[in-house]
């Protein structure tokens, strides 16, 4: 018999077990003696308080009704889950601890912490205004979605940098590394080798002068030698011919100029031997 009454009390307290699990705790948490009462401090997460003081305190808090919620561990009313509406999505349920969770719809973004209503989504290059767009003001940029403009840097982030060029409505300035050159020293020239540049300097001025000098001469000589040949004049003789060697031509012309020459040789004969006469003639009289 006691056996059995074990066995009873045993599988009523692993009913009791199963039941609890997956349950709440419900009625008060935090609770403080007065008197032949005791008055509630805080609530269970998700219950509300049914009355401040009282004999138990699982009479003192109560839960939620479905559709409502609570976060305040001392208030006697809950508050209405938020409906997602419009353009609005129900990201995750509402509980008796925390209330609905809205997302928008793709192409559209929350307008503030609660996502109590959607507007659209700015690209890069605008900001949020007035649930709506507009581009950034001259002197800032954004480069990322749907999000507030930011001004342009005054300066490149690194001391070896400079701007290389002004930013725009999507990114910041541009900079660019500053190449320094390395300093180099001037090496002492060796006078050796500094030597040997003037003399091939000096012989090879003589051998362009001589060579220029012979030049020179053999042009002159040849121009004056040219001018020389063209100086001397040619020696040209006049052939008298008689009648014996006329030649033995048919054309009228030739035989008129051959006869016309005839006569001019003989009158320049005859007149040579009448001057002849004359002094031959002079010097007997004299004698």
């Amino acid at each position: 018999m006691a056996a059995i009454l074990r066995a009873l009390v045993l599988a009523l307290l692993i009913q009791g077990c199963f039941c609890s699990v997956g349950q709440t705790d419900t009625g008060c948490m935090k609770w403080t003696p007065k008197g032949d009462h005791v008055c509630c401090e805080a609530c269970f997460a998700g219950n509300r308080l049914v009355k401040e003081c009282g004999p138990s305190p699982k009479d003192l808090c109560t839960p939620c009704e479905a559709g409502t919620f609570t976060v305040n561990p001392k208030q006697y009313r809950c508050t209405r889950c938020t409906q997602c509406v419009g353009a609005q999505v129900d990201v995750k349920e509402c509980t008796t601890t925390t209330d609905t969770k809205c997302g928008c719809t793709e192409g559209l973004t929350c307008g503030n912490d609660r996502c109590s209503f959607c507007y659209k989504k700015c690209d890069k290059g605008y900001e949020p205004y007035k649930r709506d767009c507009k581009p950034c003001p001259e002197g800032t940029f954004n480069d990322q979605s749907h999000q507030m403009c930011k001004p342009w840097s005054t300066k490149c982030p690194n001391p070896d940098q400079k701007i290389a060029a002004k930013g725009n409505a999507l990114m910041d300035i541009k900079c660019v590394n500053v190449s320094v050159a390395p300093v180099i020293r001037p090496e002492r020239p060796d006078p050796t080798e500094q030597a040997w540049p003037l003399v091939l300097s000096v012989i090879t001025s003589a051998v362009l002068m001589a060579f220029s000098i012979i030049i020179i001469s053999l042009v002159a000589k040849k121009f004056f030698q040219k001018r020389k040949e063209k100086g001397i004049k040619p020696i040209t003789t006049q052939i008298i011919t008689t009648p014996t060697d006329e030649p033995k031509t048919d054309n009228p012309r030739t035989l008129i100029a051959i006869e016309c020459s005839f006569h001019e040789a003989q009158q320049e004969q005859g007149s040579s031997s009448e001057s002849l006469y004359s002094k031959d003639s002079s010097s007997q009289l004299i004698a």
